[in-house]
């Protein structure tokens, strides 16, 4: 089945027994940009489970590369740490290249000690919002070196290559991009010129590290930032390097500032694929095609149909460390799969947190976490069978323990099937499917279509009681609330009730963004109809795009605060809320809904009232813990625990992180 992905491949001299790299990802578990226990084994035991190479970094190559927390190869101060991290993936099995970065105008001046971020010209960047300065030669030659210098740290450290960050919107963008380089001297003007930085740091670092030592070069396929590169320019760049004789091009795609998402949920597998495809049409050297690759059966098609010789999965060993060894085995039903929530990864990332996934909250933990044996095998009874109470039962089953789980439904998931309803967050669906599986062959039983009670435990007498009964819709107290033009938002989500053409949802949180989400695609023409009619040419791009963001309903959102989506994490709020904008939502933002109408909604904004029409109010204002049997058991239980949103409503990231902690404990 998987024919391609597991043929070997070179890069260089160094040979490969697979055809997946993990990309390099910012995991913040390098305090002070040295090599941590943390670090060691989060890459040893993915090297551990079939990984053949992993990049490491960004590796910052001098004090304006960028934070002081990213993996530092600037100086000699951690070479024993970098040696360590070397020594224990290869004992493993695997390999390491060091990500040479320098963020250039992305620095923020926090992160420099105050000083000005350095860059090709002094053009205000819409990333830090700060200007940087101009880069004099002498500035162009020190960091051209510090590259070099820092590639021979990286191997006299024991790594098997280095990967030169070109993409991103980084130092090397910034130099290839007319945006960013205004220079009128030979680094700047034409495209040839804009390149030479770039294949400068290519040439001293060879020149550094010599012929036998594997460089690979990371390039944006495009820059998706308006007046920047395309795929077009990246081909020519990476002939250019090519020529040059490097070892690999890793090809991604836009920068930071780019508002075409990269890695979220509402991407396709596989999307930005064509990327890799254009540049490994010119180039010899070997091709990594990435973004949102997060199965094998993905990565064999990628491969197959000549996109790459390689596929990038970073985020995709987040979720599963093993992921390599089940597909080998041909057990890819039991992957857990990355589904591009964001929540501990990019979320963590922007909060200083150590990164990890929410689906695998071991994840980033190893070091510190074993899931030993129970030394005394409970009967354990989890109440809920949402994301929380699913991951307590598995966790728990795996370590001994008797488990059984109670759903009330005839369904397992809870919310995350009301968060997977609108199709460009249908992921959250496939979340469910891999804690079923998890479930499953963790031996723990599972009862569905049973609402258990104080009289039902009583008979059963468990041991150890879990509650993860979630949480319901609050129903706020607005005159009109009860008239049969009102429906919750869950009971939307769910499929349970029609909803009109005019629609009104009162709450701007996460759940009335899904909402608006999902009702407002009813209409819209689906993937193979647009591709059919663009194919056809039967209608013009105007047109096609007016069928695929306006469908036949309007919605309006009325939110109390200033801004909706508050709930929603930071890596994911800025991409909703540009769909929500280009499906044609009304916000109505510091608003308060004050009645509701057979044909309307009445709301208040400072002393201005004002009513929207609409013939369906969605209501959509939060929701309340759900726990009706913990205090009703003490006494005959001996052990009991609250989880989720029965305990406080929250993510579904809590929920999952505390049914994991709960069930790895008891």
């Amino acid at each position: 089945m998987l024919e391609y992905l597991f043929k070997p491949v070179r890069i260089g001299k160094l040979e490969l027994p697979n055809r997946v790299v993990m990309t390099a990802m910012h995991l913040n578990y390098t305090p002070g940009g040295k090599v941590s226990e943390r670090l060691i084994a989060f890459y040893e035991e993915r090297a551990r489970f079939g990984l053949s190479l992993a990049i490491v970094g960004g590796c910052t190559v001098d004090e304006y590369s960028g934070s002081p927390d990213m993996l530092s190869l600037k100086d000699d101060a951690d070479m024993d740490g970098l040696k360590r991290l070397a020594e224990a993936v290869h004992r493993a099995g695997g390999h390491l290249f060091a990500q040479l970065y320098h963020a250039g105008a992305y620095a923020h001046s926090v992160f420099l000690g105050g000083k000005q971020a350095l860059s090709p010209s002094g053009v205000f960047s819409r990333f830090t919002k700060e200007t940087p300065r101009e880069m004099t030669r002498s500035d162009i030659i020190w960091v051209i070196e510090n590259f070099a210098k820092a590639a021979q740290r990286a191997k006299d450290a024991g790594f098997d290559g280095v990967e030169i960050l070109g993409s991103a919107g980084y130092l090397i963008s910034q130099f290839l991009s007319p945006l960013t380089n205004k220079r009128d001297d030979e680094y700047g003007g034409p495209l040839e010129n804009r390149m030479r930085f770039g294949l400068e740091v290519l040439r001293a670092v060879r020149q550094q590290v010599g012929s036998d030592f594997p460089v690979s070069y990371r390039i944006a396929g495009n820059d998706f930032v308006p007046g920047s590169h395309t795929n077009e320019e990246a081909k020519a760049f990476a002939q250019a390097l090519d020529r040059e004789g490097v070892e690999a091009i890793n090809v991604t795609g836009g920068w930071h500032e780019t508002r075409v998402p990269q890695l979220l949920m509402s991407i396709p597998y596989g999307a930005f694929t064509y990327l890799a495809r254009g540049v490994k049409e010119v180039v010899n050297a070997p091709v990594i095609a990435c973004n949102r690759i997060n199965d094998p059966l993905v990565a064999e098609e990628v491969l197959r149909q000549g996109a790459g010789d390689l596929v990038g999965m970073a985020r995709a060993f987040l979720a599963d460390p093993q992921i390599l060894e089940k597909a080998k085995e041909g057990r890819l039903q039991d992957i857990v799969h990355c589904i591009g929530c964001a929540q501990a990864c990019f979320d963590h990332v922007f909060m200083m947190r150590p990164v990890s996934c929410m689906l695998h909250p071991r994840s980033g933990r190893e070091f510190e976490i074993r899931e030993e044996k129970a030394p005394r095998p409970k009967r354990v009874w989890v109440i809920g069978g949402g994301p929380g109470g699913m991951m307590a039962a598995s966790t728990a089953a795996r370590r001994g323990h008797d488990v059984t789980l109670f759903e009330e439904k005839e369904q397992l998931g809870g919310q995350l099937l009301l968060a997977g309803a609108p199709s460009m967050r249908s992921d959250f669906r496939r979340a469910v499917k891999d804690l079923e599986v998890q479930l499953r062959n963790s031996g723990a039983k599972v009862r569905l279509g049973q609402r258990m009670d104080r009289g039902k435990i009583r008979r059963g007498r468990p041991e150890v009681v879990i509650v993860a009964t979630g949480a319901r819709p609050i129903v706020p107290d607005i005159k009109g609330v009860e008239l049969g033009n009102v429906v919750s938002a869950w009971e939307v989500l769910e499929g349970k009730v029609p909803v009109g053409r005019e629609v009104v949802i009162i709450g701007g949180g996460a759940v009335g963004c899904e909402t608006a989400l999902h009702i407002c695609e009813s209409g819209t023409i689906s993937a193979e109809t647009l591709k059919f009619l663009a194919f056809q040419k039967a209608e013009s791009w105007e047109v096609l795009e007016r069928l695929i963001t306006r469908g036949w309903r309007r919605v309006t959102i009325v939110e109390m605060l200033e801004r909706i989506g508050q709930d929603i994490g930071i890596s994911t709020r800025w991409a909703m809320i540009q769909d929500l904008h280009r499906l044609g939502v009304r916000v109505i933002t510091g608003a308060k809904a004050k009645e509701i109408q057979p044909d309307g909604v009445l709301i208040q904004r400072g002393d201005k009232e004002e009513k929207v029409p609409c013939d369906t109010v969605i209501l959509a204002v939060g929701s309340r813990p759900l726990d009706e049997i913990s205090q009703k058991i003490v006494g005959f239980v001996p052990e009991i625990h609250v989880i989720g949103d029965a305990k406080t409503p929250r993510k579904a990231l809590d929920a999952i992180w505390e049914g994991y902690e709960v069930g790895r404990t008891i």
